[in-house]
């Protein structure tokens, strides 16, 4: 259903964004929705995977992918997406306003001239990391006239080969091995974080510090640590010091953004609620590391779902949805005479078509051996728009589904 409303909306040029109240569900729904419709560009926007007011930083490729969706979205033209599938704890948190994001983004393009100690200075500010060997996304190194980089949101890390100021090659390099592997005309560097480290922002923060806290601020690691250019463990936590005004992720939809609400979203926004509050009530009493409130940091769900209503809405709330039902059980039977009798029964009660899916390919060899075994011998597909073109009456192929289903209207079953 989800992939038929995003394949609608995309030829009406609309963004589909499917909040999800359950992680596991919007992680699962990526992979999905590509499986029913390929060709649409779905991307999540992941959660930090930290808990609120942590002292670890979230993984730097979490921030890169963060930071590529949240690029996309602010700027469609640069190929855009069709999905954006968020956790709905996710889309509480408050964020950098778009301007930063697409303001500290830059272009490097073969045969542009380039000044290493401004470009050196700029990464650092930009919150990338000086080290001897590239290996994960925010990392550069510098060697004689090699710049080696690895951009926030890229696949791979380039190599930048400089002939005094001018940009000779950019190749990609797998980050292994260390070897190159093939030329690209042009990369484009997101920031390093998804808040400034540069001077200004530094006194900016620091300042802000002074202004909402209470208590003596040089009491502070966190407060030092910015005064001395360095962001410690958990920084993101005090992410709105570094801005006069921070975002939420509705500023980075367009205003006809289709929002899809996904199971039991209040529930799940109730309850992170609870458990935050719970969190600061028992950390705020650290005097040596004060925290901001709940407030501050996150959306609550009257909040949410005041900038919700700006856009066109869909709820999908659980149970049974028309024209959908579920499958009864067809575990297969190893004990039985005929294991798979269960599977033969429905079959010939439904009278429809059905699709068997593995979650590998190994998996569908394993289970293609052992129907044929019992004589049942299903059709191999490559994918769901096969399934739906062939007239095969049991087909087996590989899909990342989590659960099977009837689409009684079409005659077909799923079945996982």
């Amino acid at each position: 259903l989800l992939a038929e409303i995003a394949a609608a909306a995309r030829s009406a040029k609309r963004l589909l964004v499917v909040v999800a109240a359950d992680a596991l569900d919007a992680q699962r729904l990526v992979d999905e929705i590509r499986y029913f419709e390929p060709a649409l560009t779905v991307r999540p926007l992941p959660d930090w995977e930290t808990l609120p007011y942590d002292t670890l930083s979230p993984h730097q490729d979490l921030v890169s992918e963060r930071l590529e969706t949240l690029y996309r979205l602010s700027q469609p033209a640069a190929g855009g997406m069709d999905v954006l599938v968020v956790p709905a704890t996710t889309a509480l948190y408050r964020m950098a306003p778009p301007r930063y994001v697409a303001g500290h983004t830059f272009f490097f393009r073969q045969g542009q001239k380039v000044d290493v100690e401004a470009l050196r200075t700029q990464l650092v500010f930009a919150g990338y990391q000086h080290v001897s060997q590239v290996v994960a996304p925010g990392e550069f190194a510098i060697r004689g006239g090699l710049l080696d980089l690895f951009p926030m949101g890229a696949a791979l890390p380039y190599r930048l080969d400089l002939l005094d100021d001018r940009l000779e090659t950019i190749r990609a390099f797998d980050p292994d091995t260390q070897r190159g592997l093939y030329p690209v005309p042009e990369i484009r560097l997101l920031p390093g974080r998804e808040f400034p480290v540069d001077e200004a922002a530094r006194q900016a923060f620091r300042r802000r510090w002074r202004d909402r806290i209470e208590g003596d601020p040089s009491r502070s690691n966190v407060y030092k640590d910015i005064g001395a250019g360095i962001a410690s463990q958990g920084i993101e936590y005090f992410l709105p010091l570094f801005f006069d005004e921070t975002a939420t992720l509705f500023d980075y939809l367009p205003a006809d953004a289709v929002v899809v609400m996904h199971g039991a979203i209040e529930d799940a926004i109730q309850r992170f609620w609870n458990e935050t509050s719970e969190r600061h009530r028992f950390l705020a009493r650290d005097t040596a590391r004060p925290i901001l409130t709940p407030a501050d940091l996150f959306l609550n769900a009257e909040q949410f779902f005041s900038h919700a209503k700006a856009h066109g809405r869909i709820a999908l709330g659980e149970g049974i949805h028309e024209g959908f039902e579920p499958l009864p059980l067809l575990a297969v039977e190893r004990r039985a005479d005929d294991p798979v009798q269960k599977l033969r029964d429905y079959a010939s009660r439904f009278g429809g078509r059905l699709l068997i899916v593995a979650d590998a390919a190994g998996r569908r060899e394993t289970i293609g051996q052992m129907l044929a075994e019992y004589d049942l011998r299903p059709a191999e597909n490559a994918d769901f728009a096969a399934f739906v073109a062939a007239d095969a009456p049991l087909a087996l192929g590989v899909a990342p589904l989590h659960e099977g289903f009837v689409l009684r209207e079409h005659g077909l079953a799923v079945i996982t």
